[in-house]
């Protein structure tokens, strides 16, 4: 241990020459008969401010927009208020979403390009279906919805509440809530209503039945929205005449969803809505979802932003969202032809202006916040309100 300690001591230290500790430190550099003088002067040395490297300039107007959108879209991801997929699924002999399936506008490698987190599956049936047939095809649709979800595990999962949408995010996988069904599905009994809900669904489009029509809501229509209510079911008014859907505004307690409109003031379409009825909407806390299409909302990209625009400006920031109506038979903008297209939209939306937080209601706040206010209000209902048993041979003669 002495040995080593010995030689610890002799290392060099720190600026020493080799050779100049021979035992004659203490000796004056001239006694040596080196040639190092006595003393150095010291010279300060001005100090060289380091030169900032300027970016080179890009000419590239696209790329900035673009990459800022995926950013925002990976944090705040699309919740797409409308899908047709499942009716498209049905005439298919087979298909693979995970993997990818060019017979659809959607599929798994198509949605996470998109960035889209959450779907809102239509169990609306095609026109002409017999009144009679429309509970057992409604049933078969939310039977084969549930055998497609079993089926792609790793990219699809159900979602009943706000809550299991954001659990499905955090697990990599695109929420699917089941609605919205036409109201004919009900064959006008609210013990159909709470089954249907039993199996999942959450939106119900209130048009095309004798208690919800031009004329607005009857009185067993009213109980309808009551129950609805109750159970957490959220009314979808696009396509309901503007007197339903004043009287189902003013009734509801939950806020409400149009899955498929668009501005009236822009575009003439009957399913678009007039700007007193989307003041009435954003009053109301409702949530407008603007179509993807080029009969509702135009041929291009700027036409769908352009009702985006409006919608935002009399309805608000917090009662505007999207809905791509994928899959639904309807011609779609160019640059928006499948669900992978939603980051052109939303960098267009950033050319414009739009500020980062409107953007994440626009695409995922909005929706999160319905499908929760609805949650929290069924539960507040539940407890002072029991399930309904009224007819509609009683309430509408």
């Amino acid at each position: 241990m002495a040995d080593l300690q010995d030689e610890l001591h002799t290392l060099p230290e720190a600026g020493d020459r080799d050779g100049d500790r021979d035992g004659r430190d203490d000796v004056p550099g001239d006694e040596r008969g080196d040639d190092v003088p006595a003393a150095v002067p010291f010279t300060p040395v001005t100090p060289v401010e380091p030169v900032t490297p300027v970016a080179p300039v890009t000419s590239e107007p696209e790329a900035g927009p673009l990459d800022r959108a995926r950013a925002l879209l990976a944090a705040h991801p699309v919740a797409d208020g409308y899908s047709g997929l499942p009716w498209a699924l049905r005439h298919l002999p087979w298909y693979d979403l995970q993997l990818g399936e060019s017979a659809v506008d959607t599929d798994v490698p198509r949605l996470r390009e998109g960035h889209v987190g959450a779907l809102l599956w239509s169990l609306h049936l095609p026109d002409g279906l017999a009144a009679d047939r429309a509970v057992g095809a409604t049933l078969e649709q939310l039977d084969l919805v549930r055998s497609v979800i079993a089926t792609h595990p790793d990219g699809l999962r159900l979602a009943r509440t706000a809550g299991q949408v954001i659990d499905a995010r955090n697990c990599g996988r695109v929420a699917v809530v089941l609605g919205p069904a036409t109201a004919a599905a009900l064959d006008d009994s609210l013990g159909i209503l709470r089954v249907l809900h039993s199996l999942g669904l959450r939106v119900l489009t209130l048009s095309g039945t004798t208690w919800a029509s031009e004329a607005g809501l009857t009185r067993f229509g009213e109980e309808v929205v009551r129950e609805m209510n109750r159970l957490g079911v959220l009314a979808d008014l696009s396509g309901a005449s503007d007197t339903t859907v004043s009287r189902v505004l003013t009734l509801s307690k939950t806020p409400v969803l149009c899955t498929r409109s668009a501005a009236r003031a822009l575009r003439p379409h009957p399913d678009n809505l007039p700007d007193e009825l989307l003041a009435e909407l954003g009053a109301a806390k409702g949530l407008c979802l603007v179509p993807l299409t080029a009969e509702q909302t135009g041929p291009s990209v700027r036409d769908v932003a352009d009702h985006l625009d409006h919608v935002r400006a009399i309805a608000g920031p917090d009662c505007v969202g999207l809905s791509g109506t994928y899959d639904s038979g309807a011609a779609h903008p160019q640059g928006l032809a499948d669900a992978s297209g939603y980051p052109h939209l939303v960098a267009e939306l950033l050319r414009r202006g739009w500020p980062d937080p409107d953007i994440a209601l626009l695409t995922w706040g909005n929706i999160q916040r319905v499908l929760r206010t609805a949650d929290f209000a069924s539960r507040a209902a539940q407890e002072r309100r029991e399930p309904s048993t009224a007819r509609i041979a009683h309430l509408d003669g």
